[in-house]
């Protein structure tokens, strides 16, 4: 639909805006904020899919490991309530960074402590606390770093990685398993790729 019916050009903006969204795309900050996002949705949409596997090989049964998902949505919608008194109190490089090295620390955790339940259903909860907060970072980073005025624009073009990445992380997670011999050595090396994006998150942000 999006292809065949919208062709329509891009409205004229009728106020003064500081930089155009074609020199914003193309600048640094925001190529390092697209890779950084894609590798962290990556990192982020992988475990929760592949949390459930990963849960039954620490023999746990398919029935708890479900729940410990659903838990993790809960601790989604935690994080999310959070989100306005962490951005009252950080700045954007540093509460993108902590977001992202958080998740990470958590991911790579669930691949190395080996239990008992309690722990590791703790560990879903925390996840799933960082990746609620983690939509909300996605959702408010060209706000926070270029304003409202090329919002539409520049989402539209932050989104088409970040979501491609997404999409196709529930089955890399799956082949990386495979090829890794296991489940834990994949949330480990999800966890080494998170950390990798909070790194990069510290450049994406315009002077």
């Amino acid at each position: 639909l999006h292809l065949f019916g919208l062709r329509l050009p891009w409205p004229e903006i009728e106020h003064e805006a500081e930089h155009q969204p074609s020199a914003i795309a193309r600048s640094r900050p925001f190529l390092v904020l697209t890779l950084a996002m894609s590798l962290a949705a990556f990192s982020v949409y992988a475990v929760v899919v592949n949390l459930v596997p990963l849960l039954t090989e620490r023999g746990m049964s398919t029935s708890m490991a479900a729940v410990a998902l659903g838990l993790g949505g809960v601790g989604q919608v935690l994080g999310r309530l959070g989100y306005a008194r962490l951005t009252a109190k950080t700045s954007v490089r540093t509460r993108t960074a902590l977001i992202l090295l958080a998740s990470a620390v958590v991911t790579a955790l669930l691949g190395v402590v080996p239990g008992p339940a309690l722990l590791l259903i703790a560990g879903s909860v925390l996840a799933g606390v960082a990746r609620g907060i983690f939509t909300l970072v996605q959702a408010t980073a060209i706000t926070d770093r270029w304003g409202a005025v090329h919002y539409g624009q520049l989402s539209g073009l932050l989104a088409v990685p970040v979501m491609l990445t997404a999409a196709i992380a529930p089955w890399a997670g799956s082949a990386m398993a495979s090829w890794l011999g296991g489940y834990p050595a994949v949330f480990v090396v999800l966890g080494a790729i998170g950390v990798l994006a909070a790194a990069l998150s510290t450049a994406s942000v315009p002077r």
